[in-house]
């Protein structure tokens, strides 16, 4: 039976926490930051959790942690 291969995409994206739950970074926080409050730009900064009806697909595609 060969190895279970990870998804690289999904592996830059995701990162296990140490409860075994997946937190991934919010997207636009990167360019055209004038425009966006001050409130918004640091609620963009805080890592989020993926949902748990999320979990299943995530952990198929980072099998190895």
């Amino acid at each position: 039976m060969p190895k279970i291969k990870t998804n690289r995409a999904a592996a830059k994206r995701f990162r296990k926490t140490g409860s075994g739950k997946y937190a991934f970074s919010k997207s636009h926080a990167s360019h055209i930051l004038t425009k966006k409050t001050t409130k918004r730009k640091r609620a963009l900064r805080q890592a989020q959790l993926i949902k748990r009806s999320d979990m299943r697909e995530i952990r198929r595609l980072l099998p190895n942690g």
